[in-house]
């Protein structure tokens, strides 16, 4: 059974097109077709059932789709492998990034690209909410969770620990304050993240300890639609202290959160028993020499 049938087979049910998958592939489409009906031949079984709608894969097609898909999977492995073995270290990596921790990332992406110019990180940008699904499915190598974590599931390096804070607009009654209890924002407005952040779930756990279920007046992915939001006075926002570096503080009130403190920690995870290779070695190695005084602590 020949690989480029395999291949041919994927990329035309990925694809649901023989003329997609012959382009993808850059082969001719008569070639696409002789590669499946060589393929059913030796398997003996019709894999796709074909129409001028829609291609549909027949119960022999779907299980021989997961084979293939594995297959083709250990087929590339191999051959990074090779590579590595030959001192060619290549491959991919998958990184998601949570979009209040690119800051954190950026030293250890350019080091390891200095160092292993010839693996491509992939950079998905996320809710930690998404990130932790897309590590649990494999589609991710690593990615950067709000702890605490599941610790069954995930390997963890700590990135950074910090806690929120009180912004509210410049004027607002709470700039006389160094500290403000949760309890006494019961009454006020709430601008939030979007929720894929789990972020937000840690907040609404805090103000119900706290005995109040808080007035949502908005959610946004951008921190810098948040600020904004409340520095038009729309509401307050409850932020990581180290979030608001690269911004204006003079614009707001910024005041620490207490009774009781909300932690925001940033670790970097990965999935038990997922795939080993060199790169992610490599990464983690070097991931381990930017964050020497926390991971070694």
């Amino acid at each position: 059974m020949e690989l480029r049938a395999m291949r041919a087979f994927t990329a035309v049910v990925k694809t649901g097109s023989f003329t997609r998958a012959a382009e993808q592939l850059c082969v001719t489409q008569s070639t696409i077709s002789k590669l499946i009906l060589q393929l059913e031949g030796v398997l003996g079984h019709t894999l796709l059932v074909r129409n001028k709608q829609q291609l549909r894969l027949t119960p022999a097609g779907e299980l021989v789709l997961q084979h293939a898909e594995q297959v083709l999977q250990h087929v590339n492995s191999m051959k990074v492998a090779l590579d590595e073995l030959n001192g060619l270290l290549r491959g991919s990596l998958s990184i998601g990034i949570p979009p209040l921790g690119p800051s954190l990332f950026v030293p250890v992406i350019s080091l390891f690209k200095l160092r292993y110019p010839n693996i491509e990180l992939k950079l998905f940008e996320d809710g930690s909410r998404a990130i932790e699904q897309r590590l649990h499915s494999g589609e991710l190598d690593f990615g950067g969770l709000l702890a605490p974590l599941n610790r069954t599931l995930f390997h963890r390096l700590p990135m950074l620990a910090d806690q929120l804070v009180l912004v509210s607009p410049r004027h607002s009654c709470w700039r006389q304050y160094q500290q403000v209890a949760l309890a006494d924002l019961s009454e006020e407005p709430f601008i939030l993240f979007s929720d894929s952040y789990t972020l937000n779930q840690h907040i609404l756990n805090a103000c119900q300890q706290a005995g109040f279920s808080p007035h949502i007046a908005g959610q946004s992915g951008q921190i810098s639609f948040i600020l904004e939001l409340v520095r038009s006075g729309v509401g307050i926002a409850l932020l990581p202290g180290s979030a608001l570096s690269q911004f204006d503080r003079s614009q707001f009130s910024v005041a620490a959160l207490g009774h009781p403190a909300i932690p925001w920690c940033i670790e970097l995870a990965w999935l038990r028993g997922g795939p080993e290779s060199v790169a992610r070695q490599k990464w983690l190695q070097v991931f381990a020499e930017v964050y020497s005084d926390l991971t070694q602590s």
